[in-house]
């Protein structure tokens, strides 16, 4: 189901029920008041989902040729899975923190006694990415009108993106929806380093600028306090 959270600014929900679902979320540009005229689409969900990265989009009135790029937080199969749904339709650039892009190629080998480094090891060989121009990003990057900070801890190259124009965080999976309408952390299976996690909320919390919509990629986003509530988990954790 697409949902427009503020003008310019849509929720795409991706697959039906938990731990499949995921959130993608697609940015206009025009509508928020930027300079820039780019869409920008913010992860991609799973190769298969129930609706489809294309029904979501064509809900909104785009199909994969109107995007300009596409931005991932993290590579996990559940944020970049979709891609393979874009192609050949979209052939633009798609940006991914550095360390991450690192795994993906295989520059970087994660430990084999590792739970989640022994899944990527499988998955970046089990489910390769399509041939897609990507271009790493480091921390304090900008793509449009989009700023990256690098957070650690669930991925090495994990990423959030924040959008001053339309004052939105897109927080993939640095943090998820609380069961008390605030945010949380993710569950430690799923992450790295639950320790540096921590960290990173609170490090982002503390340079990040005010942001309305906290767009995580589990759960229902903040439509308003994004940052307060922010920053309410970094003095939890």
């Amino acid at each position: 189901m697409v949902r427009e959270l503020r003008p310019g600014v849509w929720l795409l929900e991706l697959g039906l029920f938990p731990p499949l679902a995921s959130n993608a979320y697609l940015v206009d540009e025009r509508a928020v008041g930027s300079d820039g005229d780019a869409l920008t689409l913010v992860d991609t969900g799973l190769w298969w989902n129930r609706p489809t990265i294309g029904d979501e989009l064509d809900a909104v009135g785009y199909g994969p040729t109107d995007l300009d790029r596409v931005l991932l937080t993290h590579y996990d199969l559940d944020h970049v899975g979709g891609l393979n749904r874009l192609v050949p339709a979209f052939d633009g650039p798609v940006s991914v923190g550095r360390d991450d892009l690192d795994l993906l190629a295989g520059r970087a080998e994660p430990a084999l006694l590792h739970h989640k480094g022994l899944f990527h090891r499988a998955s970046r060989r089990l489910f390769p990415l399509p041939e897609l121009t990507l271009e790493p990003l480091d921390d304090g990057d900008t793509v449009g009108g989009f700023t990256a900070y690098h957070t650690p801890g669930h991925n090495p190259g994990h990423v959030v993106y924040h959008h001053a124009d339309a004052s939105a965080a897109f927080l993939g999976d640095l943090v998820w929806a609380g069961d008390d309408g605030g945010l949380t952390t993710p569950f430690w299976g799923d992450s790295y380093d639950m320790d540096e996690l921590r960290t990173s909320i609170g490090a982002l919390a503390d340079r990040i600028p005010a942001f309305d919509v906290a767009a995580m990629g589990h759960g229902d986003p903040l439509l308003t306090g994004g940052s307060d509530a922010l920053r309410a988990l970094a003095e939890q954790v």
